[in-house]
């Protein structure tokens, strides 16, 4: 069982009859639904597929429980024209677009889906996170157009557990100092990535000066009145992450199957946009616009290949 099926409103699904019932409802919705080329109000489905070097054609069913939220199908198609399930995975559409650093993509041991890679300045961690749309990709690399430039990445994330805390209280002169200082900040990271040693040397010099500080004032605040934000990996999973961001928007939905209340939000982390989903089951406190979340997101990403290419 996918422990983050419980992020997108299946919380009830425990066994594995359930899991079977589930996969069997995305594919034959998705199929009957592209075979009708229409959508109605509960579904969004759609089905894409693309055939390899060996002619093994490769197929993925997506089906929404709610808005951008649902669960993904990939397997094969064989001659008799059957589909054959392979694994799943719960998915996030984002809807704002995160990055656009060049990314790398591997594919997993275990089976055919792939991870991203992504080294953006703001965060200060590589991205890793699980890919969305594997087919495009698979596709480019079939017509021998890898590496693609050009692109752009969207971030999503999920979550089973997360809290709902307090902003620090700052005021616009305070939002704007920390502002032009992240700016000088990611400039010298970029001239350090590229071989300057006085870049190098200040952002050294900058780090002391920041743990002094923090070593200081950790004695008599908390640590979260000091620290707004951060992006840490978390546990042994290499696109797992501890965040704390701040929310811009949200809204909540039901599943509607199980009529779970789903949480959405829309996080700035490390001046890192992106949409992160939780069972509201799973959220402790009431979330508002300029409060932050604080919680241990599995991450994934949408990659928009140019026109041209897809």
């Amino acid at each position: 069982m996918h422990r983050y099926l419980r992020a997108i409103g299946f919380s009830n699904v425990t066994k594995r009859e359930q899991l079977q019932d589930l996969i069997q409802e995305v594919v034959v919705n998705t199929i009957s639904k592209n075979q009708k080329k229409k959508k109605n109000k509960e579904y969004y489905a759609s089905m894409d597929f693309m055939a390899d070097d060996d002619d093994q054609v490769y197929a993925e069913l997506c089906l929404d429980f709610a808005t951008g939220a649902g669960i993904c199908v990939r397997g094969q198609i064989d001659e008799k024209n059957t589909f054959l399930y392979e694994y799943y995975f719960p998915y996030l559409r984002g809807r704002h677009i995160s990055s656009y650093e060049d990314v790398t993509i591997e594919r997993h041991a275990e089976k055919e889906s792939y991870a991203g890679v992504c080294d953006d300045i703001k965060v200060g961690v590589s991205l890793i996170f699980y890919l969305q749309n594997m087919i495009p990709y698979k596709r480019l690399k079939a017509w021998k157009q890898l590496p693609v430039k050009g692109t752009s990445l969207i971030i999503s994330g999920l979550s089973v557990s997360g809290t709902i805390m307090m902003p620090i209280n700052k005021n616009e002169q305070e939002k704007r100092k920390v502002k032009k200082a992240s700016n000088e900040r990611n400039q010298l990271l970029a001239q350090a990535r590229m071989g300057d040693e006085d870049a190098i040397e200040s952002l050294t010099l900058e780090d002391m000066d920041t743990y002094t500080t923090i070593s200081r004032k950790i004695q008599k605040e908390d640590v979260f009145s000091l620290v707004d934000t951060y992006f840490m990996p978390y546990g042994v999973e290499c696109d797992q992450y501890s965040i704390l961001g701040e929310i811009m928007e949200y809204h909540q939905e039901e599943n509607c199957i199980t009529k779970e209340e789903i949480v959405f939000m829309t996080i700035e982390c490390n001046e890192l946009t992106f949409e992160v989903c939780i069972n509201k089951l799973d959220l402790y406190g009431e979330p508002a616009v300029g409060r932050r979340f604080k919680g241990v997101v599995w991450l994934q990403g949408f990659i928009n290949f140019p026109i041209n290419h897809s």
